[in-house]
């Protein structure tokens, strides 16, 4: 029947919109995962290579599906935008630089507000490198950009079915800042104390002398 062919035809159409709009989400995220890698690693240059990477797939998984709106929201798009606002915005949040929003990045606002509570958590990872590396200041930096972060999506107070389940990842996001705000203030007391020993050690020795 000819109105068999045309709905074949259709679901054809469809069937390869999902089938290359998926292969360029799951590319979309692994160029992600590994940008916020470089970020850690501070290497700008690859970290630039592979976060175009990402948002050129990207662009191709979002034309692909845009015909397509029930296979876009089958959750795979929504996963890829919130891993590149992930990737975008931790790097913004580790130099510093102005956060770019939803609409520069060019992805839903669920997927900006859960990739800025996860870049949020990402930025313990840096934290702790800081503190390694006895970077206190630095890492009390880090410890501020992630309490604004938190401060400003605590306050989102919608139903996840709009959200995109943000409450979920902002309880994450608590734990995770509750716990780099232990470790900061646990190295902060432990430097007022090695002070504290330097200055009583070299008071000591020079009532010896």
């Amino acid at each position: 029947m000819a109105l068999g062919d045309a709905v074949r035809a259709r679901l054809e159409e469809v069937h390869r919109a999902r089938e290359g709009g998926l292969a360029a989400c799951r590319r979309t995220i692994r160029a992600c995962g590994r940008s916020i890698r470089a970020i850690h690693r501070l290497e700008p240059a690859e970290y630039a290579r592979l976060v175009e990477e990402a948002r050129a797939s990207l662009r191709e998984a979002q034309e692909a599906l845009h015909p397509h709106p029930t296979v876009a929201g089958a959750g795979f798009l929504h996963d890829a935008e919130k891993e590149y606002a992930e990737a975008r915005l931790t790097s913004a949040l580790v130099e510093g630089s102005p956060l770019p929003s939803a609409a520069e990045l060019a992805v839903g606002t669920p997927a900006w507000l859960n990739g800025l509570a996860e870049a949020a958590s990402e930025l313990r990872r840096h934290l702790l490198d800081r503190l390694r590396r006895g970077e206190l200041d630095r890492a009390e930096q880090l410890l501020g950009a992630m309490e604004d972060a938190y401060d400003m999506l605590v306050t989102i107070d919608y139903p996840d079915a709009i959200t995109g389940g943000l409450r979920r990842t902002v309880d994450a996001l608590r734990g995770v800042l509750e716990r780099s705000r232990g470790d900061v203030t646990t190295a902060t007391l432990q430097g007022r104390l090695r002070q504290a020993i330097d200055r009583a050690t070299g008071t000591a020795h020079s009532g010896s002398e």
